[in-house]
């Protein structure tokens, strides 16, 4: 590695490290916040047989992974504001990317709900619980435990995917990885460095992913 791409490597690192920390990082948890609130919410309604409603979600996960993210991003970003709707970068990021997950989440948690065993629900009925309870203190709490190493993989994919948000000019790690190579030509340099960023974070969330299985399976009552 020669002097000036290493002084280069040396002055970008915490320029993108903080871009990281301070965009990256927040963008995928508001993210990943809300991608997983729309999929408890439709894994709920689809689980409950709800017909008109039923419909409309599963009409939504079907537009939804049938198109690709980086064309939801434009439509929101560059096509809503024709209609008189314009919403900044980073709001129109956290909507698309935690609509776009939410559909796939959605149906991870579907399918762990219906691996509980429906005698469990009818037991709820027999003690007096009501739908919304039986789904709060019986079936959610295992399906969660069922779907968190699948859930936990849709959080670290989200985070390698926030990558997209540069297209519609937010500022996150990647855009400025791009911003300084404009400067200095040092393409095979800066996105490594951008990629050994992210296997950073991403190893990190790795670690928490494998601590919160062995914390579950604890209180299954087996050891990992």
């Amino acid at each position: 590695m020669n002097e000036r791409l290493w002084g280069i490597l040396v002055e970008s690192f915490p320029k993108l490290l903080g871009y990281g920390i301070r965009v990256t990082v927040p963008l995928t948890i508001l993210s990943f916040t809300l991608a997983l609130v729309i999929s408890v919410i439709v894994a709920l309604i689809q689980y409950a047989d709800v017909k008109v409603l039923r419909q409309i979600c599963r009409f939504y996960i079907w537009i939804i992974r049938g198109t690709p993210l980086l064309v939801q991003l434009y439509l929101v970003f560059y096509g809503l504001p024709s209609v008189g709707i314009v919403l900044d970068a980073f709001p129109t990021a956290v909507l698309v990317f935690g609509f776009n997950e939410g559909a796939y989440m959605a149906e991870t948690v579907r399918g762990s709900m219906e691996s509980v065993s429906r005698g469990q629900v009818e037991a709820g009925y027999c003690v007096g619980l009501n739908f919304l309870q039986i789904m709060i203190h019986v079936v959610l709490p295992q399906a969660f435990r069922t779907a968190f190493p699948a859930l936990s993989n849709s959080l670290i994919s989200m985070l390698k995917g926030t990558s997209m948000a540069a297209t519609i000019t937010v500022m996150e790690m990647f855009r400025q990885a791009t911003v300084i190579n404009g400067r200095v030509y040092e393409s095979l340099g800066l996105y490594g460095e951008v990629a050994l960023i992210y296997l950073a974070f991403c190893t990190l969330l790795t670690a928490l992913q494998h601590w919160g299985e062995r914390k579950l399976s604890s209180y299954g009552g087996t050891k990992a």
